[in-house]
């Protein structure tokens, strides 16, 4: 062999052995960090044995005696499976990422030092029912004998060890009842209501008149897409579902602008950076409209997509149901937290979809010095001084300053030099106040009946949900639950000077014998989809202005009632509803393209719509050009005159806009104003809209228009939320997955959300899916969007995300003898 090849041949061999030496290093690290999930394991501090069973699937029933017992093995669980992920949650609520990872997360840290949610989550422990401790406490012991047994890195996770390279000296510290806590207020920001647009409005002042702006905004439209509830009314200091309505008569832009970029710097624990993206659907069809005839309820909630998912399912199940142990209940539980989110129990079943009420208001302020301005006097600021740790750093002193109406979020910002009549921006929020969200969980996950739910539900205080709920005697049900703020004067649409007082908060929410609630209603049916809760012409006090527009909701509503007129609905049926792919502003938007007068090879890409149903499946080619148009739409109608932050992402509020600009062929909107000596009209931006994405589809897939797929543009890759945007390619791959490519869009039922601004990736999903069958609720349905397992490489790292893509569902076994059947693991838990 020539010299050259022998030096190549042995090179190759030299990296050949390295790789597989390095492999097997990964392989055992990575194998060393699984949980046992066979065998027997002594758990200190058990009362009695637990048995914990596992699917193919790896979700765990965990069986015990006791309540105590039942939720220290969930901690046990959730560490086995998640830990890290719950650690980086705690860091994050806590504003302690750069403690991990340096200097590159301190402006997250900043951000959530100034709104202090583990402070808020301190203050609300000692306020909640001593069961509720209890049960915190008994979920930590949990986690923290996992932990104890644990020590290695390599014993944890493969981020662990990763990390440790990084930042060798860390070690985590104990779980405790505040960590978990504080994941609620995540929840709750994630959740929250119409800041974002309380922003843009004001930043979009900047440049346009308040008409123009307001066009941007257009009201729900109640004539066409219906709320959630459709009768009742306020009477006699209640709500009452039978009455009848009976109803009386640009300042601060450089403080607005820096607060934008700390509310931008908190991180979306559940949700996305997209504020249109979030949102659910969640409905329940009565007995009487069902084959079993016993009521259905569908639940998918919209958020972002995480590797892991935000989701862990489990069963949580007494043995024998007692007062000491009276749980019996399985569904979706958040890592970090005891209880059940959204589930069954024997008896009841209930969803949730974000109300999305006005919980939140920035207030205008004049700050001199250490004082603000209210109310014709200087008052002074409350302050208080954060260190935040920052590994291989030195430690950073942030002072964090408040008005009465809350932190001040703009001075977070380095070097930021408000100026203006309004210097400063303070945060008015509902979660900045302690209340009893805890306590709510550990109610729903008991009760039996509809009075029990809503009893229950009175605790929820944030994020404010609606409530679906069904039973197995037949009934079916709806409550707003929330801590809901009244205005002195206003109506949270936009930012509002802070000095004056006249637009400060009431002392007292929203009762919540007045908030909306539904039972049994005539149609039999209740649809939630992030739609309006009720006509505001039968109903006040304001819940907000900003809802979503109901496209969602109107299809659900309307997918219904061809099921039923065709006959009794069963769970295939509800299924097929959660999968429709159906554009809504599809049948608005096209016909108005089909007027254009329209020349060039753009025309052959618009012939794919003439015939087009608005169905948006993998291999359509009519979806990928209607949304490449929306895109350019989008973008040629607003670019030129909102500023950047306000520009368009794309969601049904954005179908309501260009709905009534189509009926204004020569709005102001319309025109280029980049242009010169000329003035656009609609049927201009129409015909560029349609030729720049036919122009863009060509380059990315090719000239042949019938052979262009959705499915090749709009796919889902699933990132791990620490490791998995490291900017480090190998580390990277270790840990992410995908792409998939996903049916569905931003507004669909399947709403598979992407934004005109970044592409057609998808940021915003149907987090998981779950249809209950109140006939038998081992009958019910469910899937998650990845798996179990927090563990890269393990079975159940990513194991239900192909058949989530399909639109398929995995059997939700919620009886001993089903799932004793499917347990293909057994671990015996021991004092």
């Amino acid at each position: 062999m020539p010299w050259p090849l022998r030096w190549f041949a042995r090179v190759l061999t030299v990296v050949l052995a390295l790789v597989l030496v390095l492999t097997g290093v990964v392989v055992y690290t990575v194998r060393k960090s699984f949980p046992q999930m066979d065998g027997s394991l002594r758990l200190p501090g058990l009362s009695g044995n637990v048995e914990i069973y596992r699917d193919k699937s790896g979700i765990p029933h965990i069986y015990a005696d006791t309540a105590k017992d039942l939720f220290m093995a969930q901690g046990f669980v959730h560490a086995q499976d998640r830990f890290y992920e719950m650690d980086i949650r705690r860091h994050t609520t806590a504003g302690r990422l750069s403690e991990l990872f340096g200097k590159t997360t301190l402006s997250n840290d900043k951000a959530l030092r100034t709104m202090g949610w583990r402070k808020v989550a301190e203050q609300e422990l000692p306020e909640l029912a001593q069961e509720t401790k209890d049960y915190l406490d008994a979920y930590a012991k949990g986690v923290n004998a996992w932990l104890s047994a644990n020590q290695r890195a390599s014993d944890r996770s493969l981020e662990y060890s990763i990390l440790k390279l990084q930042n060798g000296d860390y070690r985590p510290e104990q779980w405790s009842a505040v960590d978990s806590l504080s994941w609620l207020k995540a929840m709750a920001w994630d959740l929250r209501s119409n800041m974002g647009d309380e922003i843009d409005r004001a930043l979009s002042l900047t440049k346009l008149p308040k008409e123009r702006v307001d066009q941007l905004y257009p009201g729900y439209p109640y004539d066409r897409h219906a709320p959630i509830v459709t009768e009742g009314a306020i009477n006699q200091n209640r709500f009452d579902q039978r009455a009848a309505p009976r109803l009386g008569p640009g300042r601060g832009e450089r403080a607005l602008t820096q607060a934008a970029k700390t509310l931008d710097a908190i991180p979306n624990t559940m949700g996305t950076d997209d504020r249109d993206g979030i949102g659910s659907n969640s409905w329940v069809v009565s007995g009487e409209h069902t084959a079993s005839g016993k009521p259905l309820l569908a639940n998918d909630p919209h958020l972002s997509p995480q590797l892991p998912s935000i989701w862990y399912q489990a069963g949580l199940h007494c043995r024998k149901i007692t007062e000491d142990c009276g749980y019996d209940v399985t569904g979706f539980t958040f890592s970090g937290f005891p209880g059940v989110i959204i589930g069954a129990t024997d008896k009841i079943s209930w969803g949730f979809t974000n109300l999305g009420p006005d919980v939140a208001d920035l207030f205008l302020e004049q700050v001199e010095g250490d004082t603000y301005l209210y109310k014709g006097e200087q008052v002074k600021l409350e302050t208080r001084q954060e260190q935040i740790k920052v590994a291989g750093g030195a430690t950073v002193t942030l002072t964090v300053k408040s008005t009465r109406h809350g932190p001040l979020i703009n001075e977070v910002i380095e070097d930021a030099k408000p100026s203006g009549e309004a210097n400063a921006v303070a945060l008015q929020w509902t979660a900045l106040t302690p209340g009893r969200t805890a306590d709510a969980v550990f109610a729903l996950n008991k009760a039996a009946d509809w009075q029990e739910f809503k009893a229950a539900a009175a605790l929820f205080d944030v994020p404010a949900q609606n409530l679906v709920y069904a039973d197995t005697t037949g009934k079916i049900g709806y409550q707003a639950p929330g801590r809901i703020p009244v205005r002195e004067k206003g109506d949270g649409t936009y930012p509002v000077p802070g000095w004056t007082g006249e637009y400060d908060w009431n002392l007292a929410p929203i009762p919540y014998d007045q908030l909306p609630s539904v039972e049994d209603p005539a149609e039999g049916f209740i649809v939630t989809a992030n739609n309006a809760v009720i006509d505001p012409e039968r109903y006040r006090p304001l819940l907000t202005k900003d809802w979503a527009h109901g496209y969602r909701s109107e299809r659900i509503r309307d997918l219904l009632r061809a099921a039923i007129e065709k006959g009794p609905i069963d769970a295939a049926a509800m299924s097929r509803i959660q999968q429709d792919t159906r554009n809504g502003f599809a049948e608005t938007l096209v016909p108005a393209l089909m007027q254009v007068d329209l020349a060039g090879p753009s025309t052959r890409a618009r012939e794919l719509l003439k015939t087009w149903d608005g169905t948006q499946g993998l291999d359509s080619a009519p979806a990928a050009y209607f949304n490449a148009v929306w895109r350019q739409l989008l973008a040629l109608t607003f670019h030129d005159e909102l500023p950047q932050a306000a520009w368009p992402s794309g969601g049904d509020r954005w179908y309501e806009v260009v709905r009534r600009l189509l009926a204004l062929p020569d709005d102001p909107f319309w025109d280029d104003v980049t242009t010169k000596n000329r003035k656009e009209t609609r049927d201009d931006i129409l015909r560029q809209a349609m030729a720049s994405a036919h122009q863009e589809l060509a380059e990315r897939l090719g000239d042949d228009v019938k052979a262009w797929r959705w499915g090749d543009l709009h796919q889902l890759e699933l990132v791990n939320g620490s490791l998995g945007t490291s900017g480090i390619g190998p580390v990277e791959a270790l840990f992410n997955r995908g792409p998939l490519a996903v049916p569905g869009s931003k507004d669909a039922v399947n709403a598979t959300g992407w934004n005109v601004q970044r592409g057609y990736g998808i940021n915003a999903v149907p987090s998981m899916r779950m249809i209950a069958d109140l006939s038998d609720t081992d009958k019910s349905q469910w899937i998650n969007l990845t798996g179990a397992s927090g563990h890269a490489f393990h079975d159940n790292y990513w194991d239900q995300s192909e058949a989530w893509a399909k639109g398929e569902l995995l059997p939700m076994h919620t009886k001993q003898e089903s799932i004793k059947k499917a347990a293909t693991h057994t671990l015996k838990l021991t004092p």
